[in-house]
């Protein structure tokens, strides 16, 4: 589904991925993690279009999409989430689903006025799947309450929820695991393995949870550095003396 082929991100000097190479399979789980610094986040955005490479190449779905905007790239299917969920704090819950589908017909003044029929369908249908996400979410008693004042786990659900109005076909998601508690943790991993098993939703997900990422993912990119240290199942990746250094600055002898 997605090839990345020795992408490369310099800024002013500083090469922050250095030669990246590795494949997401359709229908996958993959973690990419690694120490702070290691180039996750960039990669990250260069994944999603927010930045440009240096140098490489990315395809997805079979197209060559190097360099292509994040606004291209949503309408094709790769869709990005935030460590720090991008709610608009001000509207409702139920407001910030139905704000996402693209090209609604009433964001036109002119459908306004000649289509209004046309117009309230699409919204009905929009405002239909919307409650079907809110309810598969467990967030239908918050739907008109102000998406600023939901907890940390519940606007992670809400991110979640708003790829899941795009139908999205690859889902980037940023640190899922912050800022949420346990509870509602478990409820996360639930859903998102629910999407992925049962609606065929690929996914990446950058992680610093052990234990999600045990749960969740096969397979486990780690990455040092800029680079790719290592590809594979969690028990291998963990073990690996080389993540141990990365992750532990000595070497697998002392961390031993």
């Amino acid at each position: 589904m997605l090839e990345l082929d020795q992408l490369v991100m310099d800024f002013s000097g500083f090469r922050a991925v250095n030669g990246c190479s590795f494949n997401v399979e359709q229908g996958s789980i993959t973690a990419l993690i690694g120490p702070n610094g290691a180039g996750k986040t960039t990669l990250f955005n260069l994944i999603a279009g927010a930045l440009k490479p240096t140098g490489g190449t990315i395809r997805f779905l079979g197209e060559d999409v190097t360099g292509a905007s994040s606004d291209v790239l949503f309408h094709k299917g790769l869709v990005r989430t935030f460590q720090i969920p991008h709610e608009f704090h001000r509207l409702t819950v139920l407001e910030n689903l139905m704000m996402v589908p693209p090209g609604q017909p009433g964001e036109n003044l002119f459908s306004n006025w000649l289509s209004w029929g046309s117009v309230k369908r699409h919204e009905a249908e929009v405002e239909r799947k919307a409650w079907e996400t809110l309810e598969f979410l467990e967030l239908t008693h918050v739907a008109g309450q102000r998406a600023g004042e939901l907890s940390g786990g519940q606007k992670k659900l809400l991110e979640l929820g708003r790829t899941m109005m795009t139908d999205a076909k690859l889902v980037l998601l940023d640190e899922p695991a912050a800022g949420v508690n346990r509870t509602l943790l478990r409820k996360l991993e639930e859903k998102i393995l629910i999407l992925n098993r049962e609606r065929g939703y690929t996914f990446i997900l950058i992680e610093h949870d052990m234990e999600m990422i045990e749960k969740l993912c096969h397979p486990v990119v780690c990455m040092a550095e800029g680079r790719v240290l290592i590809q594979g199942d969690f028990q291998t990746v963990r073990s690996d003396a080389r993540v141990l250094e990365a992750y532990l600055g000595e070497t697998a002898g002392d961390a031993a």
